[in-house]
């Protein structure tokens, strides 16, 4: 084996054990963190599939870890391959989120994401006060208490603890997205507290509204006959009365036949509009956005590499996270 071929294994294994093991990140300007909160539908319903396993550039697109049963990775972050809430949980408008924004982004950008979310809960169960929370999942069922127990049945203060977190050691938190409202979305009661809710997250991370929307998905839409499809109205009702709550529509958006929970391609579908909300902000915002596309490095191509050269015009041995020059051309890398 040549020593150029020996030194290319040694950077492919160096690069896996990168990005698949959990980490801590660096902070920088670029590192863009999105709070994710909801009930069964943020958590994520669908069985992932190959594509959503795959597909995206791993140290660009992050989850961090916000669960008790995450262990000793609580806190940390890896690649956003899903489940992103935590373990036992499908895919969720989050995957997509993601991907489209590292798609649509200047690749200087990195995208974190916290997802914090209960099935079936209603609004109290995000409550800033300790004693509403942990009183509202007192009286609920044990399968919906031992989920709560994943963020010490208070999950605002998870959330809280590890944005702070996030904004000390990662990046800024650019914005919040929503998907609750099947349990208890029947009306001005509810739009009070989702916009309490939103107030709270904001003024507790020091953050202005202006620069932190919230975007708000519909539940399972009525052209797909959707079981909550009537609480769509108190959502657009929320998204109308304040101008930084944005309202992503799920029309369109294929369901399950319980005619709650969206399809795996459901998910991608209004994953992807979250993204597109999100994007239209940062762009408003100044945040750069691709000028060009540099070629992703395929199978075949990693084992044709015969010259290599970092953005400094120097070569090396092997393909570096990130940008390179190879065999003449401009490539995205890594495992």
């Amino acid at each position: 084996m040549n020593s150029r071929r020996t030194y290319k294994l040694i950077g492919v294994m160096v690069l896996f054990l990168l990005f698949a093991a959990p980490t801590y990140a660096e902070y920088s300007e670029n590192n863009l963190v999105f709070l994710c909160i909801g009930q069964s539908n943020m958590q994520g319903n669908a069985t992932p599939e190959q594509q959503d396993k795959s597909g995206f550039t791993k140290s660009r697109f992050r989850k961090i870890y916000a669960a008790n049963s995450d262990g000793s990775n609580k806190g940390k972050d890896a690649a956003a391959v899903p489940p992103l809430c935590r373990q036992g949980c499908g895919l969720t408008p989050v995957d997509y989120f993601g991907r489209y924004l590292c798609d649509s982004l200047a690749y200087k950008y990195k995208i974190y994401v916290i997802v914090v979310a209960v099935a079936g809960c209603g609004i109290d169960a995000f409550s800033k006060d300790t004693l509403t929370a942990k009183n509202y999942f007192s009286n609920q069922e044990s399968w919906m208490q031992n989920i709560a127990k994943e963020y010490d049945s208070y999950p605002y203060g998870r959330l809280l603890d590890l944005a702070k977190k996030a904004q000390e050691e990662i990046g800024p938190v650019k914005g919040i997205l929503f998907h609750q409202g099947e349990t208890d979305a029947d009306g001005t009661t509810w739009i009070t507290k989702v916009k309490a809710l939103y107030k709270n997250i904001y003024t507790d991370l020091g953050i202005k509204e202006s620069k932190c929307h919230l975007l708000v998905g519909e539940l399972v839409n009525k052209d797909q006959n959707g079981a909550c499809a009537g609480k769509n109205a108190t959502i657009k009702s929320l998204c109308d009365s304040n101008p930084h709550i944005h309202l992503i529509s799920s029309a369109g958006c294929p369901c399950e036949t319980d005619r709650l929970h969206f399809t795996a391609e459901g998910y991608r579908m209004i994953g992807k509009r979250y993204g597109e909300e999100m994007f239209k902000f940062l762009k408003s915002k100044g945040y750069d956005t691709k000028t060009g596309v540099p070629y992703i490095l395929s199978e075949e191509e990693k084992e044709d590499i015969q010259a290599i050269y970092n953005m400094n015009g120097q070569e090396i041995y092997a393909p570096q996270p990130g940008l390179n020059i190879i065999n003449g051309k401009l490539y995205y890398y890594e495992q």
